[in-house]
C-alpha cells in the first residue's frame, strides 16, 4: 500500500542521502509503448539508468504504468507477462535481461557455469524535466522559451490552501491584483491591461489539466491540493493556446487516479491572524483501484474559513472580511488496453467573502463604509479526455464545460429618481451631478443629496471547449503537432442599484464568442544540436453583444454598431531556434504572436464596442542545468496594439475600452542551486519597463480630486505606463530537508518576495502608485511514515504594503484606498495517511 506521507518521506531522504536512491518514490507516468521508449521515459522521470544489451528487446511492448512508485515497482508492473525482467546491478542502475528458465533440478542448476558479471551501465544522466504544456512533452533542455515548473510534491497543505497566491509566491514573473480571492486577475512578465475584471478576455490563459478554466472572468483561485505539477509558460502562447494567452499560460496538472494502489490521506490546520480572527482548514484525498490495471477513482474534498482582519469604523464592526471556501474534485481513469486512456473529471469550488478586504491608508487595517460589500465566486468544471498511444504518436481529444458565477457589491453611490430621470449625488462623482434622459443625453445640474446606495454586479459565464490534437515526439525535442479546437463562451453582466427605498436595474451587457481554430507546430534538427520550430494558428471568431435591463434604443445610442454581430479572422505565426552546445546548455530565440477578440461593454448606461488587440514578442535567452546549478535568463520586447483595458468611467462604473498602443521591455533571471545534500536555494528577479506609446482619446473628468480640465489633461499625459506591472519583482527562497531517523524526516522552507512600484491604471485618478512591499514566509515540517505536523508563518514582518489600490470604484476619487497584506499569520497543521 502506497501512502502519501511515506512518499514525501522517501523523496526527502533521497535528497539528503544519495545512497538510498534505490528506494526513491517518484510520480511515474509511462504509456503502453515499446520497451526502448518506455525505459527512456522512466529514466527521465526517475533519474535512474536503465539499459539492455540485446537490441531485439527494443520493440517488446510493455504495459502502461501510472502512480507514485519506486523504480523497481514500476519496472515490475511494466514488464509483467513479458519475456524480460529488470535486475538491479548497481545503485540507480537496472539491466533488462531475459527471464531465466527454471532449472530441471538442483543438481542440474549446480552444474551450470557461473554467469559472468554483467557490465555496469553508465552513470545515470540528470533527471530530464518535461514541459507538458508544450502539448507534445518537449524536454526542458530543448524548450525554446521561458518556463517555470513547480513540482506538486513541493507544495505543502499550507501552500495549497492559498490557491493562486502560492504560485505567485514561488514564481517571480507572475503577479496578481488583490481585490480578493475569486476576484483577481493574473499577469505574467509585464503584459497587463488593467486592475478591473470586465468583459475583456484575461491576458493569461489558465488551464486545469487539459481544460481551459477562464475566459472573460477573474481567476477562480482553485485550491492546489493533490496536484502533480504547475507550469508557467511565458507568453505570448498564441500558437498552442490562442486567444487570451498574451502574457502566457498557467497550467495546473492534478494527480490522476492510480490504477494499482489504494491511497488515502487527511489533513487539517488552525491559524491565528494577528490583529484578526482565527481560521481553520481541512480536507481529505482517497484513491481507489476499482479494477486492477484498468479502472481507478480519485477524489478530493476540502474546506477553509479564513478569519477577517479589516475593521469597518463606519458600521462599528471588526474583522469584517472573513472568507469561506469549500470544494472538491472527482476523477475516474479507465485504461481498456491497446494504448487507450480515458479520463473523466469534475471540479467544484465556492468562495464566499463577507466583505471586501481593502482599508484606507493610515487607517491601521480599517476603513469607513456605509454598507457591507460581500462577494462570491462559484466555479464548476467537467471534462472528458481520451488518449491513444502508438509508439511515438499520441492522439488526444478533450471536451470541457466550465461555469462561473461572480457576485460583487460596492459602496459609495447615491441615486434618486424623479419621474423618468435618474439623478446621481454620490460624493465620488463630479461636483456637477448628472441627469440621464430617456434619449441618453447627459445634462449636468446640481441636485439635492440622496440616500447612499450600493451597486451590485453579477457575472454569469458559460464556456464550452473541444480540442483534438495529434502529436509525434522525437528525440531532443523534435516532432510535430497538429490540432483543431472549438470554443463557445457567453458572459452576462447584470448591475443593480440597491438602497433602502427602492431597487433599480442598471444597464448590463451580454457577450458571446464562438471560435474555430486550426493550429500546428513542428520542430526539426537541420544541423547537429540546432532545432528549428515553426508554427501557426488560424482562428475565426464570431462575436455578438446585446444589452441587458435596458431598451436597445437607449443602450446602443452611443455606438449603434456595437449591437451588430461581426467576425474576426486571425493568423498567428511563430518561430523559434534552440541551440545546445552541450547537454547542459540551451540558447534560444523566439518570435510569437497573441491576440484577444473584441466585444461590447457598458459605459454609463450605454453599450459600446471595443476592438480586438494583438501582441508580437521577440525573445532571446539561455538555460543551464548541471544537476547542482540551474540558471535561466531571457529578455523580450513586446509590441501591443489596440490595448483592451477594463477601466472606470467618469461616474465610477467599470467599463472597457481600447486605450491605445504600448510596448513592454522585460528581462528576467531565475536560478536554483544545491550546494549541499538536502539544501536548495533559489533566486529570481524580473525587470519590466512599460509604456503606452499611442493613446486613444480619453476625456478627463473633473471632480473632488481638485483637478480642473487642463490639470487633468496634463496629469493624464504623465501616466504613460501600463498598470499593475511592477518595475521590479524578486524572490529569494530556500528548502532544506534531512532525515532525523529511519522513520522521521525534517523539512524547512522559506521565501522573501519583493514587489516593486506600479500604478492602478492609466490616467490622473487611477495613476496612483501601489506596490513596493516585501512578502515573507517560513514553514517547518516533520513527516513520518503515516503522520506529519507543520508550522507555517506568513508575513513575518507584519508588513502592510499596498497590493491593490482600490476597494470600491465609486470611492476611488475621494478615498486613499489600499489593499494591505494579510497580517502576520501562524498556521499549525497535521497530516495523516490511512
Amino acid at each position: 500500500m502506497t501512502r502519501f506521507p511515506s512518499a514525501l518521506f522517501a523523496a526527502s531522504v533521497l535528497i539528503s542521502t544519495p545512497a538510498l536512491a534505490k528506494e526513491r518514490v517518484a510520480e511515474i507516468d509511462v504509456p503502453a509503448v515499446r520497451l526502448d521508449q518506455a525505459i527512456r521515459i522512466l529514466s527521465r522521470q526517475s533519474g535512474v539508468s536503465i539499459g539492455f544489451r540485446d537490441s531485439s528487446f527494443a520493440g517488446i511492448p510493455v504495459r502502461a504504468v501510472h502512480g507514485r512508485l519506486t523504480v523497481a515497482q514500476a519496472l515490475r508492473r511494466m514488464l509483467r507477462d513479458s519475456r524480460v525482467r529488470a535486475r538491479l546491478i548497481a545503485p540507480d542502475t537496472y539491466l533488462i535481461e531475459p527471464v531465466p528458465h527454471r532449472p530441471q533440478s538442483a543438481s542440474a542448476a549446480a552444474r551450470k557455469p557461473e554467469p559472468r558479471p554483467a557490465p555496469q551501465a553508465p552513470p545515470p544522466p540528470p533527471v530530464e524535466i518535461v514541459v507538458t504544456g508544450s502539448k507534445r512533452d518537449v524536454p526542458l533542455g530543448a524548450y525554446p522559451g521561458g518556463v517555470q515548473i513547480i513540482d506538486g510534491d513541493r507544495l505543502s497543505t499550507a501552500d495549497s490552501t492559498r490557491g493562486t497566491s502560492a504560485i505567485e509566491a514561488r514564481v517571480a514573473s507572475v503577479v496578481s491584483t488583490h481585490l480578493g480571492p475569486g476576484r483577481n486577475k493574473l499577469f505574467i512578465r509585464g503584459i497587463a491591461d488593467s486592475s478591473f475584471v470586465g468583459p475583456t478576455q484575461a491576458t493569461v490563459g489558465q488551464y486545469w489539466g487539459n481544460s481551459r478554466i477562464t475566459y472573460a472572468a477573474p481567476d477562480p483561485s482553485l485550491r492546489l491540493y493533490d496536484v502533480r505539477s504547475i507550469e508557467v509558460l511565458e507568453g505570448p502562447q498564441g500558437t498552442l493556446y490562442g486567444a487570451g494567452s498574451l502574457g502566457g499560460v498557467v497550467r495546473v496538472v492534478p494527480r490522476s487516479p492510480d490504477l494499482d494502489s489504494y491511497q488515502s490521506m487527511a489533513w487539517g490546520g488552525v491559524q491565528a491572524v494577528q490583529h484578526g480572527k482565527p481560521g481553520v482548514d481541512g480536507g481529505a484525498v482517497v484513491n481507489l483501484p476499482l479494477q486492477d490495471d484498468r479502472l481507478a477513482f480519485r477524489a478530493v474534498g476540502f474546506g477553509a474559513i479564513e478569519g477577517g482582519y479589516i475593521d469597518d469604523t463606519g458600521r462599528g464592526k471588526n474583522d469584517v472580511n472573513r472568507v469561506k471556501t469549500f470544494g472538491g474534485r472527482a476523477a475516474l481513469r479507465f485504461e481498456p488496453g491497446d494504448g487507450w486512456t480515458l479520463d473523466a473529471n469534475a471540479l467544484g469550488q465556492t468562495i464566499d467573502g463577507d466583505d471586501s478586504q481593502y482599508s484606507e491608508r493610515g487607517g491601521n487595517l480599517s476603513r469607513s463604509s456605509s454598507i457591507a460589500q460581500p462577494f462570491r465566486n462559484d466555479f464548476w468544471l467537467v471534462d472528458l479526455v481520451a488518449r491513444k498511444q502508438w509508439d511515438n504518436l499520441e492522439l488526444t481529444t478533450s471536451l470541457g464545460y466550465a461555469r462561473q458565477y461572480v457576485f460583487e457589491q460596492f459602496d459609495g453611490v447615491a441615486f434618486t429618481r424623479t419621474g423618468d430621470l435618474v439623478v446621481s449625488a454620490s460624493p465620488s462623482l463630479p461636483r456637477e451631478d448628472f441627469v440621464l434622459t430617456d434619449s441618453g443625453e447627459v445634462i449636468l445640474s446640481p441636485t439635492a443629496a440622496a440616500p447612499t446606495a450600493g451597486v451590485t454586479q453579477s457575472n454569469h459565464i458559460h464556456m464550452f471547449t473541444a480540442e483534438t490534437r495529434l502529436a509525434r515526439r522525437g528525440p531532443d525535442g523534435t516532432g510535430w503537432l497538429a490540432g483543431v479546437s472549438l470554443l463557445h463562451n457567453e458572459g452576462t453582466v447584470n448591475r443593480d442599484l440597491e438602497e433602502s427605498m427602492f431597487g433599480m436595474a442598471l444597464t448590463g451587457a451580454r457577450n458571446r464568442v464562438r471560435e474555430a481554430t486550426l493550429y500546428g507546430e513542428g520542430t526539426v534538427e537541420p544541423i547537429d544540436r540546432l532545432t528549428l520550430t515553426l508554427g501557426g494558428r488560424l482562428t475565426h471568431s464570431r462575436l455578438s453583444g446585446s444589452s441587458e435591463d435596458a431598451t436597445q434604443a437607449v443602450a446602443f445610442s452611443a455606438d449603434p454598431q456595437a449591437a451588430a454581430a461581426r467576425s474576426e479572422t486571425r493568423v498567428l505565426p511563430s518561430a523559434a531556434l534552440a541551440y545546445r552546445p552541450d547537454s547542459r546548455t540551451t540558447l534560444f530565440a523566439r518570435y510569437q504572436q497573441g491576440f484577444r477578440p473584441g466585444g461590447v461593454a457598458v459605459r454609463r448606461d450605454f453599450i459600446q464596442r471595443f476592438k480586438g488587440d494583438r501582441v508580437e514578442t521577440y525573445e532571446a535567452g539561455g538555460r543551464y542545468r548541471n544537476g547542482t546549478l540551474e540558471l535561466e535568463a531571457s529578455a523580450s520586447l513586446t509590441d501591443w496594439r489596440n490595448i483592451q483595458a477594463d477601466l472606470i468611467d467618469g461616474f465610477g462604473f467599470p467599463t472597457t475600452a481600447n486605450v491605445g498602443d504600448g510596448r513592454v521591455l522585460s528581462f528576467g533571471v531565475t536560478s536554483r542551486w544545491r550546494p549541499l545534500p538536502g539544501l536548495e536555494i533559489d533566486a529570481a528577479v524580473y525587470l519590466n519597463d512599460t509604456k503606452v506609446t499611442g493613446r486613444a482619446t480619453l476625456t478627463p473628468v473633473t471632480g473632488s480630486s481638485g483637478l480642473d480640465s487642463s490639470d487633468a489633461s496634463e496629469a493624464l499625459a504623465q501616466f504613460t505606463r501600463l498598470p499593475n506591472i511592477a518595475d521590479v519583482t524578486g524572490r529569494f527562497g530556500f528548502a532544506y530537508s534531512a532525515p532525523l531517523s529511519d522513520r522521521l524526516d525534517f523539512r524547512m522552507d522559506g521565501y522573501a518576495r519583493y514587489v516593486g512600484k506600479s500604478t492602478l491604471g492609466i490616467g490622473p485618478i487611477l495613476g496612483q502608485l501601489q506596490g513596493d512591499y516585501l512578502d515573507t514566509g517560513l514553514e517547518f515540517r516533520l513527516v513520518g511514515e503515516r503522520y506529519g505536523v507543520s508550522l507555517a508563518l506568513t508575513n513575518l514582518l507584519d508588513s502592510r504594503g499596498n497590493r491593490f489600490a482600490l476597494g470600491s470604484p465609486f470611492l476611488v476619487r475621494d478615498r486613499n484606498q489600499i489593499t494591505p497584506l494579510q497580517p502576520r499569520t501562524v498556521r499549525l497543521g497535521f497530516e495523516v495517511a490511512f
